[in-house]
């Protein structure tokens, strides 16, 4: 009987959410190596089975490897796992795509909108690399990094216009603790994913100015329509903004401590600058970086964003606390839509 052959992905970075899907993917049989920036990391993953970076206290599995090499990590892969910063991702991808193989499928775990180009995770991979769109899936959903690494049970969007390519990736990460979907709609699976991060930052501002729970769930709410409309103007589904893509990833992101965005718009809330949130967090904050590009789309597809408009503007300093709360509640009254 012909043994079945092992899948293998490379995943590149070995940062949080890069660590814990790497984790998922050898709990789910898949051969996985991940590419690290620092030797140092690298040899603790191998060492000790520990990324000291992000997760010293928690022990990886044994199967798992490093290496600071990128073609040593790409050589043979069936998946190149990207979870790196939606901001580097060109630079980065252009080093490393002569070392793509011709029949690797890339996956996107980034979320995030690239400041400049306005362009979706998908889009910049198709151009740096070449490769067509079929090539090209996302994960998406209400993904904590922590919780997947203790165990708790998740679950997951697979999008790829490619359906044989989402079953692919969906079996290399299908665990008992981490349910993965699929679906056809990149494009609502990347916006619903680098909205929900600058709907999280408004919710984190609201805490931090001491304000309650309604004032979260309007946001929340609100923010999901924003979302949905951007989507749905920009070919999107609606049925995915309503999925784990969308409210989903929406509802963890907003309500989580352990989300990063809702941290830092929780620090800007007690009056930080967002230079000193920025110092104070220490990790990229994708809605910091992604809010403007996600209002440039708004604007080129006559798509009304309230909450992201004023995010905007109070990351840019062009407006007060008191005056980003004043422009959301002094709106014109309209029917709900």
């Amino acid at each position: 009987m012909t043994q079945r052959r092992c899948v293998r992905a490379a995943v590149f970075s070995a940062g949080s959410w890069g660590t814990a899907v790497a984790k998922i993917m050898v709990d789910a049989g898949t051969d996985v190596i991940v590419h690290a920036r620092r030797n140092e990391i690298a040899d603790a993953i191998n060492t000790q089975h520990r990324n000291p970076g992000y997760f010293p206290d928690i022990a990886l599995p044994a199967a798992l490897t490093a290496t600071t090499d990128p073609a040593a990590a790409l050589a043979g892969a069936d998946f190149l796992v990207l979870s790196i910063p939606a901001q580097t991702l060109r630079t980065n991808l252009a080093a490393w795509a002569p070392q793509i193989g011709p029949g690797t499928v890339i996956v996107s775990l980034m979320k995030g909108i690239e400041q400049g180009s306005h362009l979706r995770a998908s889009q910049i991979i198709t151009e740096v690399t070449g490769v067509s769109a079929d090539r090209v899936a996302v994960l998406s959903g209400p993904n904590l990094a922590r919780e997947i690494m203790d165990g708790q049970p998740a679950a997951a969007t697979v999008a790829c216009p490619d359906e044989d390519a989402a079953r692919r990736f969906q079996q290399a990460c299908h665990t008992p603790s981490f349910r993965p979907y699929t679906s056809t709609d990149v494009i609502g699976c990347e916006l619903g994913g680098a909205v929900k991060n600058v709907i999280a930052l408004a919710v984190g501002i609201a805490s931090g100015m001491g304000l309650g729970d309604n004032a979260a769930a309007m946001l929340i709410t609100r923010g999901l329509a924003e979302t949905t409309r951007l989507a749905v103007a920009m070919g999107a589904h609606p049925a995915t903004l309503a999925g784990l893509a969308g409210l989903g990833d929406l509802v963890a992101t907003c309500s989580s401590p352990l989300s990063r965005n809702r941290t830092f718009g929780t620090l800007l809330g007690r009056g930080l600058s967002v230079e000193e949130a920025t110092a104070a967090t220490r990790q990229t904050t994708e809605g910091v970086k992604s809010a403007e590009a996600i209002l440039a789309l708004a604007h080129a597809h006559d798509v009304e964003m309230p909450i992201t408009d004023v995010i905007s503007a109070l990351l840019h300093d062009k407006v007060t606390l008191d005056q980003a709360t004043a422009a959301l509640m002094q709106r014109p009254p309209k029917p709900e839509r």
